[in-house]
């Protein structure tokens, strides 16, 4: 009767031991894949993250890697904004009230809002010669209104 109990018990714990196995398979498998989530989360927030300067800091910055933007906010100078008819290049500046940055962009402009009184921020990358190199322009709506007096 001893060796009947022995055999009963036997297919028990090879069973528990195929249990215990598939669990460990399965948390290795877990592991490693909120691992690779995780990392390709991290990768895509990397790639998405533009920085954002004044005009002072924008001239300070000396060259960017390979791909990447930053955006640069200011004020439009007055009288600086120039494009020949026809082109789709225009020239300008940008201050931050202490510095200017010489800035251009080559496509369509924003009508709506952009004046001199427009706040301006580029997107782009500064080049060698120290001018800003844009490729998309946001123009910021005014932040505040005061009222017309009655």
């Amino acid at each position: 009767m001893a060796q009947s109990m022995e055999a009963r018990a036997e297919p028990i714990a090879v069973q528990e031991a195929t249990i215990f196995s598939n669990r460990g398979k399965l948390l290795v498998a877990l592991v490693v894949l909120v691992g690779a989530l995780g990392y390709l989360g991290y990768l895509a927030f990397d790639s998405a993250t533009v920085y954002y300067y004044t005009v002072g800091e924008a001239n300070e910055l000396s060259e960017l890697p390979e791909g990447r933007s930053v955006r640069v906010g200011g004020k439009l100078v007055p009288d600086s904004f120039s494009r020949a008819e026809g082109s789709t290049l225009a020239y300008f500046e940008l201050t931050d009230g202490s510095d200017t940055m010489l800035a251009f962009h080559d496509g369509v402009f924003p009508d709506l809002f952009f004046n001199e009184h427009s706040e301006i921020i580029l997107e782009g990358a500064p080049t060698p010669d120290g001018a800003f190199e844009s490729h998309n322009i946001i123009v910021s709506c005014p932040s505040k209104y005061e009222a017309a007096d009655s």
